[in-house]
C-alpha cells in the first residue's frame, strides 16, 4: 500500500509538472524572460565595447561632441522612418515624453560619460557608470515608488558600492580618481536609472523612444555643434571615423537604444539594470588588446566583488518577479 500511495503521489507530481509546462501563461513568461536575457546580452557586448571605442577616441583625435554627434545624428537619419510614416504617426504626448528621454540617455548622458573617459581608464569609467545604475534605480524605485527590494538585493547593492570605493581610492596606478571625472560618471548612471523607471511605465515602444532619443539629441548639439565650431572630425584619420560613425551611429545610436528597451519590458527596470552592470567585466577584457590597459590584480578583484553584488541584485530581482507572477 505505501508504495502504491508512493507511485500515486510521484505520478500527481508528473502530470502537475507537465500541466506547467503546457500552460501557455508559463511558457509566455518563461520565453519572455529569455527574450529579455538575449536583449540584455546583446546590450552588454555593445556598452562594454562602446566604453572602449569611445575612449579611444576621446584621447587622440576626437572630442566628445564629435562622439555625441556621430551617434545621434547617424542614429536619427537610420530611425526617422520611425517618426515620419503616416499612419502611425506620433501624438504631441508622445514627442514631448521623447524629450524627456533625451535628456535622460541621450545627449546629456553621452557628454558625461564622454567626459569621464577622459580622465580615467575605459575599463574604470565602464566600472562607475552601468554598475551604479541599478543602485540608483533600486534607490529611487524604494524611495519614489515604494518598491520592495528585499535583504539580498541590498545586499547585492553594497557588494556593488564597496566594490566601487576600492576601485576609486586605488585609483589608475594608485592614484585618486579625478573627482570632475568621478561626479560626471556618478551623474550619467542616476539619469540612466531614471529613465530606466520611466521607461517601464511609458506607452512608447522601444523603436520609438530610440528614434524620439536620437531626433532630440541631435537638435539640440547641432546648433551648439556647428555655431561654435566644436567638430575635429577633419584630424582624424578616414578609418577611425568610419569605425565611430558604425559604432556610435548604428550600433549605439539605433541597437543599443532598443536592445536595451526590450530588455527593460521583458524584465522590468531593476533586473535589467543589473544586468547591464556586467558591462565592467567585458570591458576590461577588450581594453586589454585596443587600448593596453592592464587590469590590476586589485581591479580584477574590485571587479569580482561588484560582479556577485550585481549576480545578487539580479537573483533577487527574478525571485521578486516570479513571486508577482
Amino acid at each position: 500500500m505505501a508504495a502504491r500511495k508512493t507511485a500515486e503521489i510521484v505520478t500527481a507530481e508528473i502530470v502537475t509538472a507537465d500541466a506547467g509546462l503546457l500552460d501557455p501563461g508559463i511558457r509566455g513568461r518563461r520565453m519572455r524572460r529569455l527574450s529579455g536575457l538575449a536583449w540584455a546580452s546583446l546590450s552588454v557586448l555593445i556598452f562594454s565595447g562602446w566604453f572602449v571605442v569611445t575612449r579611444f577616441s576621446v584621447t587622440r583625435d576626437l572630442s566628445a561632441w564629435d562622439v555625441a554627434m556621430l551617434r545621434f545624428g547617424i542614429g536619427a537619419v537610420l530611425l526617422s522612418p520611425v517618426l515620419l510614416a503616416g499612419r502611425n504617426r506620433l501624438p504631441g504626448r508622445a514627442w514631448r515624453e521623447g524629450l524627456l528621454f533625451m535628456l535622460l540617455w541621450g545627449a546629456p548622458f553621452v557628454l558625461l560619460i564622454a567626459f569621464g573617459l577622459q580622465r580615467t581608464s575605459a575599463a574604470r569609467a565602464a566600472a562607475i557608470a552601468p554598475t551604479l545604475m541599478p543602485v540608483w534605480a533600486g534607490i529611487l524605485g524604494a524611495v519614489l515608488l515604494r518598491q520592495r527590494q528585499g535583504m539580498i538585493r541590498w545586499g547585492g547593492y553594497a557588494a556593488i558600492l564597496a566594490g566601487l570605493c576600492w576601485l576609486i581610492v586605488a585609483g589608475p596606478n594608485g592614484a585618486a580618481l579625478d573627482p570632475a571625472g568621478l561626479t560626471a560618471l556618478v551623474a550619467a548612471a542616476a539619469l540612466w536609472a531614471i529613465y530606466t523607471l520611466l521607461f517601464r511605465r511609458s506607452t512608447l515602444t522601444p523603436l520609438q523612444s530610440a528614434a524620439l532619443i536620437c531626433f532630440w539629441s541631435a537638435a539640440l548639439l547641432l546648433p551648439i555643434y556647428l555655431l561654435f565650431g566644436l567638430s575635429r572630425l577633419s584630424l582624424a584619420a578616414p578609418g577611425e571615423i568610419a569605425i565611430q560613425v558604425v559604432y556610435q551611429g548604428v550600433l549605439m545610436g539605433g541597437v543599443s537604444i532598443v536592445a536595451f528597451n526590450r530588455a527593460i519590458a521583458a524584465l522590468g527596470p531593476a533586473a535589467a539594470s543589473a544586468v547591464i552592470a556586467l558591462v565592467p567585466a567585458m570591458a576590461s577584457v577588450l581594453a586589454y588588446p585596443v587600448l593596453g590597459e592592464t587590469p590590476t590584480w586589485s581591479d580584477a578583484l574590485a571587479t569580482a566583488v561588484i560582479v556577485a553584488g550585481v549576480l545578487l541584485a539580479s537573483r533577487s530581482s527574478s525571485t521578486a518577479q516570479r513571486g508577482a507572477a
